[in-house]
């Protein structure tokens, strides 16, 4: 019976063994064969294709690592068909042409009592084109010609000062087509803005200040010596406007 049992062991050690060589024959055989084989492309499979593209979808909408999103969304301005502009800054030369023609083309425009006299006034006030254009350095000189075309002898002055109805005389003296523009800025309601405005543009600090071509000639004793030697008459002509082309104009009766 002892013997019996013996040769059982020994037949099942055998057959554990031998199932243990054929499951390492296999492996040998068959592992390398997986390795070797080429992986799956992702063009194989549309189902991939399609996780691969969801995916790249979503990475390419969240925001780049150390860029935040402002920036991300003006770099993606740059690239399309708007581009990013600096803000426009006028130079004292275009503020003053600028708020000129403001001023000049509607007797109801006024300067805001928020303006900060100090500072350059925001160019959006004073212009009626888009400042944030791709064109409007050009804009900008388009206007500085205008103005000073349109209103070739300008006069800032004063309802009650000696000294302005005195060049209000000259000027009507020489009656000059087309007539001078003249702003009286102690009467407007934003004199308490405009006067410091004109006084940090203007080369002269009081009232009257006459601009001919958009340039200030001088004092009002500069004025009188110019319209004594026919120097200020020349220079309004070469301006634009003509000395007696009022009278010129008058119909015939």
């Amino acid at each position: 019976m002892a013997s019996f049992h013996s040769r059982k062991t020994k037949h099942r050690t055998t057959f554990v063994a031998l199932l243990a060589l054929v499951c390492l024959s296999v492996y040998i055989f068959v592992a390398p064969a997986s390795f070797l084989a080429p992986p799956m492309r992702h063009s194989d499979s549309p189902a991939a294709d399609q996780l691969a593209i969801a995916l790249e979808t979503i990475h390419n909408s969240r925001v780049t690592p150390g860029i935040s999103g402002i920036s991300q969304s003006r770099h993606r301005l740059s690239k399309g068909n708007r581009p990013i502009t600096a803000p426009l800054r006028l130079d004292p030369s275009q503020e003053l042409a600028a708020i000129s023609s403001f001023l000049a083309s509607l007797p109801q425009n006024v300067l805001p009592p928020t303006v900060d006299a100090t500072r350059p006034v925001d160019p959006q006030l004073v212009l009626d084109f888009d400042t944030r254009s791709h064109r409007v350095q050009e804009e900008v000189q388009a206007m500085v010609e205008d103005v000073w075309t349109r209103n070739p002898v300008f006069l800032y002055s004063k309802v009650y000062s000696p000294l302005s109805r005195e060049l209000k005389g000259i000027l009507n003296n020489l009656n000059l087509y087309p007539t001078p523009t003249i702003i009286d800025v102690d009467v407007r309601d934003d004199a308490a803005v405009l006067f410091p405005v004109l006084q940090r543009l203007l080369p002269f600090p009081e009232l009257p200040v006459l601009l001919i071509g958009g340039r200030a000639v001088g004092s009002i004793e500069e004025v009188r010596e110019l319209e004594k030697s026919g120097e200020l008459q020349k220079l309004i002509n070469a301006s634009g406007s003509t000395v007696d082309g009022a009278k010129r104009r008058k119909p015939k009766k």
